[in-house]
């Protein structure tokens, strides 16, 4: 065994046993919680506290993530109006509950991993003082509400709500019956800011740069700073975050010309990103799907290049490139997408090759005229249009293979069956980089 590779394994050792270190302390702080103590009791109390995160606005309420003044949160789910901001101070007086556990959803271990095991539902809110926040943050957040409005205010309901969870993250915002479209046709990754959108923006960066004559080391900096700036815009969302970090780590293996690098940057990332919170490992799907996505990407995108030879390379379009990186990217999440929903599209692959060309150009699009729009909404509706035209076009792809007959349910999914899976996918990988290996030593 090489010394890198010793190196790289002992590495991934010290992590594996600092992040049972950290769990054995995260569990300490779950058990010496105070806030906790009061769950579930008949009796109402007050607390207050200051909303720590940008409010999650949804179709029918908003879901506030309060920090208390004993230094633990909780999750209060309140009414759509009044609305409240990133820092505001409240007094709120509710009963506090335990966070339910579901047939299919372990709400309670979701809440956990990000600190929250207590949850308060529609209490008294008294608003005690505004505008406390500041800082960086605080402004980026203003500058989101501002380009939120003008996106919302140049488009209609349906193409407002797929734009806004693309290039703001607003996903929850979207109606629950759009969501189950966007599901059955395949095609509900386009509008959540993780692994797979970023790495499809990260393509089409590299390749932009490329194509205007920038040096690949020149278009490697550029990249990072759009896709920082990018996630800066959608809130700083951990799933967005975790997905930042892997695709900076694809553009560096893509930087310095081997993939291999690439992957063991990504299983490092990985490894640091659960000693920091091994509670992602399990109970973060968002952090499953990222990291699956990159290693997908990374390992089968090559293989698909290959077969899709016959689609033709369009300069800095790259449709190639795109559908080879969503097919690679599906393929590696589609085990634990099957057995976390049950579900799975048979439409996907068409639907994606129909609309995934048409993802950049749309996300261009609504930049330009919201922070046009920011300025003066005549112009930025007048710009809104060519994106206004083609979020029609996704639409009504999506409605016409959103049908019943487009998707296939597949009940009680045992954990075996997911360990099969992979496993099966490893053995592809293996034998299809395999015989890459074989035709480039006879070539």
């Amino acid at each position: 065994m090489s010394r890198s590779k010793i190196i790289f394994f002992g590495f991934c050792l010290i992590c594996f046993l600092l992040a049972i270190w950290r769990y054995q302390v995260i569990e300490l702080r779950i058990k010496n919680n105070e806030l906790r103590k009061y769950n579930d009791l008949e009796q109402e109390i007050v607390l207050t506290g200051i909303v720590v995160k940008e409010p999650d606005v949804r179709e029918t309420n908003t879901k506030l993530t309060i920090e208390t003044l004993v230094s633990t949160k909780l999750l209060a789910t309140v009414n759509r109006y009044p609305e409240y901001k990133y820092g505001d101070e409240l007094r709120i007086t509710g009963k506090l509950q335990t966070p339910p556990v579901f047939e299919d959803f372990n709400y309670k271990d979701y809440l956990i991993k990000d600190g929250i095991y207590s949850v308060i539902y529609y209490p008294k809110v008294e608003v005690i003082s505004r505008d406390r926040a500041s800082g960086v943050y605080a402004k980026i957040l203003d500058f989101k509400d501002k380009l939120r409005q003008s996106i919302y205010q140049n488009l209609p309901a349906a193409q407002s709500y797929i734009l806004g969870a693309m290039i703001l993250g607003d996903k929850n915002r979207m109606p629950q019956e759009l969501k189950e479209k966007l599901n059955i046709s395949g095609v509900r990754h386009i509008t959540a800011v993780s692994g797979l959108h970023i790495f499809l923006l990260t393509s089409i960066l590299m390749s932009l740069m490329l194509w205007l004559g920038f040096w690949r080391s020149q278009a490697f900096y550029i990249s990072i700073i759009i896709i920082t700036l990018f996630i800066i815009i959608t809130g700083l969302q951990p799933s967005s975050i975790r997905a930042g970090i892997m695709g900076g780590l694809f553009l560096l293996g893509q930087k310095i010309g081997r993939k291999s690098v690439g992957s063991r940057a990504l299983v490092i990332a990985a490894a640091l990103m659960l000693v920091i919170n091994p509670l992602l490992l399990f109970n973060d799907l968002g952090f499953q799907l990222s990291f699956l996505a990159a290693m997908g990407i990374i390992y089968l995108s090559s293989t698909f290049q290959r077969w899709l030879r016959f689609i033709p390379e369009k300069k800095f379009l790259n449709f190639r490139s795109i559908l080879s990186m969503t097919f690679s990217a599906y393929l590696f999440t589609l085990p634990i997408l099957i057995y976390n929903f049950g579900r799975v599209s048979l439409v996907a692959p068409l639907t994606n090759v129909l609309i995934l060309p048409s993802i950049y150009w749309i996300m261009i699009s609504g930049f330009i005229f919201g922070l046009v729009g920011i300025i003066w909404q005549g112009l930025g509706w007048i710009l809104s249009l060519p994106g206004w035209f083609l979020l029609t076009y996704l639409i009504k792809i999506v409605d016409f293979f959103s049908q019943s007959w487009a998707e296939k349910s597949i009940e009680n999914v045992h954990w075996s069956w997911l360990v099969f899976s992979f496993l099966i996918l490893g053995l592809l990988v293996w034998h299809l980089r395999k015989r890459e290996r074989l035709k480039f030593l006879k070539y």
